[in-house]
């Protein structure tokens, strides 16, 4: 599975969703198919699901709105442990992606 635009990409390689480049969709309907693609990775029912950011520049605030609708929906699924990678030199990481955390107990958060 892969989504790939001249400004990012995002793919999935088994229960790893790689994202990379700006993502500035306008509106939560405009992140549909990348909804969907996270959703067919937790539709495997994997014993770990990995959102790796590290390579994920600029994420707006629909994308943000993402992320949360998607850890929220992990919590339902108490069987699948959840990581999330995100890299110390990309600012909005290290002020957004600690919010995952309050949504999920659970969820692992690595920031390198």
């Amino acid at each position: 599975m892969e989504i790939k635009t001249a400004e990012y990409n995002i793919w999935a390689e088994g229960a790893i969703i790689h994202y990379e480049g700006t993502l500035r969709l306008s509106g939560t309907d405009a992140y549909q198919d990348i909804l969907t693609m996270m959703q067919a990775v937790l539709a495997g029912n994997p014993p770990m699901i990995t959102m790796d950011l590290t390579q994920l520049e600029f994420l707006n605030s629909s994308g943000i709105n993402l992320l949360a609708k998607f850890t929220i929906e992990l919590r339902k699924h108490p069987d699948v442990a959840v990581k999330v990678l995100g890299s110390t030199r990309i600012p909005w990481q290290s002020k957004s992606l600690p919010n995952l955390q309050k949504l999920h107990k659970g969820l692992e958060l690595v920031l390198a």
